[in-house]
């Protein structure tokens, strides 16, 4: 089992930021996964990443794993997909700034950082900062 999964809440780090995405929620999704494929086959991330797309953002990108990046489709909220994931898959990282989710993978003894956090990342080429709970 992985030390670490970077488990991100898709609809919430899209919508953190005034991009237009609304316009097109697939295209939005579809661009922040292959984001995440590039920074995990470049190192910027370290995989295992899971993200999850909900509604009409899972037509962005089809479920599987690329690179270290597996996409999940939410039948249903996606947040509770996210929190149940997060009691299986062993010590998580959850991307997101929903402090109910936050406080729902924290039960299950995850840890969070925020949307920020990821932009960051997927901005920077390698900067060495890592999330809490290290990789």
């Amino acid at each position: 089992m992985p030390s670490r999964v970077l488990l991100v809440d898709a609809a919430n780090v899209v919508g953190s930021r005034p991009t237009g995405w609304w316009r097109d929620r697939a295209g939005a999704a579809r661009q922040l996964v292959d984001q995440l494929r590039a920074a995990t086959a470049t190192g910027r991330l370290d995989a295992p990443v899971v993200v999850v797309l909900e509604g009409v953002a899972r037509a962005g990108a089809a479920e599987g794993d690329v690179d270290g990046t597996t996409v999940v489709h939410a039948a249903g909220s996606g947040d509770d997909r996210i929190a149940e994931l997060a009691t299986t898959a062993g010590s998580v990282v959850l991307v997101s700034a929903d402090r109910e989710l936050r406080r729902r993978v924290a039960a299950v003894g995850g840890t969070a950082v925020g949307p920020g956090w990821l932009h960051h990342r997927l901005a920077v080429l390698g900067t060495g900062d890592d999330p809490p709970g290290g990789s």
